[in-house]
């Protein structure tokens, strides 16, 4: 009888667990999913850049991506996406075409235009509801490192006052919970 409590219980559990998972869960789109996206509905844009080999760029992934703050964040006031620096895709965006020229673990256009030369990663690409760039911010952020950031944009703080000012009477959701 405990045994048979037990599993149903684990099993409960583990359903819930991974209800609150997917709900909390990034969705991530393509750079060309994310301008198509932006054509009705305005969001910035928010562009993951990383590569396969760059370690803080899988601790971001799987730490800081998937706090569910964070995820909330980035789902509501952003199109979030992930785009491999080294990619051998062609992408067209703002009416030009971008290519990886070098092969295998050299930058793509895409990439080397979003951090404007200069590249470092993880790195994030900040893009306005208008798929125009507004910064690139290099390195790795916890998600308290991060939140304040995505809230800088997306509340368009950054038109009013520096990253410093907002940082300062910033109201983080991850210290309360």
């Amino acid at each position: 009888m405990i045994k048979r409590i037990t599993t149903t219980l684990i099993v409960f559990l583990a359903f819930l667990l991974s209800g609150f998972a997917q709900e909390t869960a990034v969705k991530w789109y393509s750079i060309e999913e994310a301008l198509e996206l932006n054509k009705t509905t305005h969001k910035k844009i928010f562009i993951d850049v990383y590569t396969d080999w760059c370690g803080w760029c899988k601790k971001m992934e799987t730490t800081t991506f998937t706090h569910p703050v964070i995820a909330k964040i980035l789902n509501e006031d952003y199109y979030a996406v992930r785009f491999n620096a080294e990619s051998n895709d062609t992408i067209y965006f703002s009416g030009q075409k971008f290519i990886n020229e070098g092969g295998n673990r050299k930058p793509h256009q895409l990439a080397i235009a979003l951090l404007q030369g200069k590249m470092s990663y993880p790195s994030i690409a900040y893009m306005n509801e208008n798929n125009q760039l507004l910064t690139a911010v290099p390195g790795y952020y916890a998600p308290d490192g991060l939140e304040p950031i995505l809230k800088y944009f997306a509340m368009d703080a950054f038109k009013t006052q520096s990253f410093d000012n907002f940082k300062n009477s910033f109201k983080s959701e991850i210290q309360t919970q």
